[in-house]
């Protein structure tokens, strides 16, 4: 079976509150498409934390003697530096314009995530100036992800998997590409270590981040600036669907070579 990705037509902007299971079923039926065994929905993270209300108004914060040292170094807001420290687990560089964090959730990533592009308050950005409003990411991806799987599911009868994106810069190369922050029912990792390649060799240390890989696919149809194609229906995934969890994705500390 061909590996097809399409990008859902009609999704509205999304408010805290809504059935994103819902908005996108509606989605699937507007597009013409019937969910099958083995299908997987790609979702923005976008989405998923303004329907998870995870917004936060730089207004109503107050930066600790950390966070103004940190806005001096790195010449950003006070207050959306106390917002980083507070979805952080460790600072590991501050320079103009740059704060790069071990994120709660395990990955590396500049800000923690937050993120100000296409957001804006509760009512439309009538509460406060629609330049204090902040994104944070989903508090927990994988759970969000097992919801949706499990809502999608029901409604449909056919066994899926459910994968969260974001764009994550990389320390060794430039631009951002989208990965994986929260997965349910497909493999983030698979182990080819043992398996033969064409001339009959034994791959060693060969482990594929496949929900990666599938992430970085979706992002190209999903855009960066205005497309409004925030979900991507993939059908003919070329790994099993399996229980997962984005913990099988990140080094191990001991391992990171880039902190």
């Amino acid at each position: 079976m061909p590996l097809t990705l399409t990008a859902l037509q009609g999704i509205p902007l999304i408010q805290p509150g809504d059935d994103l299971a819902g908005v996108i079923l509606a989605a699937l039926e507007q597009t013409g498409i019937a969910l099958q065994d083995g299908d997987i929905l790609v979702l923005a993270q976008k989405i998923v934390s303004k329907s998870e209300g995870r917004l936060a108004n730089l207004a109503e914060i107050t930066p600790s003697p950390r966070a103004l040292e940190l806005a001096g170094l790195a010449e950003k807001d006070p207050r959306l530096v106390e917002l980083i420290l507070s979805e952080s687990r460790e600072v590991l560089r501050a320079r103009p314009g740059s704060i790069i964090v071990e994120h709660r959730l395990g990955f590396i990533c500049a800000s923690a995530g937050i993120d100000h592009s296409n957001v804006q308050g509760p009512g439309g950005g009538e509460s406060g100036s629609p330049d204090d409003w902040m994104l944070l990411l989903p508090a927990d991806p994988d759970a969000s992800a097992q919801a949706l799987r499990l809502r999608l599911e029901a409604a449909s009868g056919a066994w899926l998997g459910v994968l969260i994106i974001d764009s994550h810069g990389r320390a060794w190369r430039l631009g951002t590409v989208g990965v994986a922050i929260g997965l349910a029912g497909l493999p983030g990792l698979e182990d080819l270590r043992g398996q033969p390649d064409l001339f009959g060799y034994q791959l060693r240390i060969t482990q594929v981040g496949v929900a990666d890989e599938l992430a970085a696919a979706a992002s190209l149809l999903m855009g960066q600036a205005a497309e409004g194609t925030p979900v991507v229906h993939v059908r003919g995934f070329p790994y099993p669907l399996r229980p997962a969890a984005l913990s099988e994705l990140l080094r191990p500390r001991e391992q990171d070579l880039f902190r």
